[in-house]
């Protein structure tokens, strides 16, 4: 199997403009929503049904909600109230993952050319980063990761 080219992009903090146009020039075929809530947040053009009908609209770009990489409601919650710090938060989202063996769920070719989306602006802080490097490390295809 080819290497595997995988992204990852957060949608806070840039227009729609910018957003797609990222993902057109890096030649994402698929968004793999990997938020725990698809339609709550406040860019309109992220809600999950709205979302899927700009991709394919704008870029001929299919989209999938991938619910083995969100985090669960109570970790999200802790962690955005600030209880919880980035490190306990990136810690127990990687048991959590490692626990649902998404490594074993998930096919890596269904990755390829693959954006995960969520909602922070940056990777550095994001689950979606955390998903991305860990199926890298774990799979055995080389992975791409790419944080648009």
């Amino acid at each position: 199997m080819a290497d595997i080219t995988l992204a990852t992009i957060g949608f806070t903090q840039s227009s729609a403009e910018h957003f797609f146009g990222r993902l057109r020039e890096a030649e994402v075929a698929t968004v793999v929503d990997v938020r725990l809530r698809t339609g709550s947040q406040l860019a309109g053009f992220a809600k999950a049904r709205d979302l899927a009908y700009f991709l394919r609209a704008i870029g001929g770009i299919g989209y999938r909600h991938e619910p083995l990489l969100a985090p669960e409601p109570e970790m999200l919650d802790a962690y955005r109230k600030k209880v919880e710090r980035w490190d306990a938060y990136a810690d127990r989202y990687l048991a959590l993952i490692a626990a649902r063996r998404v490594e074993e769920r998930l096919r890596p070719e269904d990755f390829d050319r693959a954006c995960l989306l969520c909602s922070e602006a940056a990777a550095h802080h994001c689950h979606r980063r955390l998903a991305a490097e860990y199926l890298r490390d774990r799979w055995a295809v080389p992975v791409d990761v790419n944080h648009l």
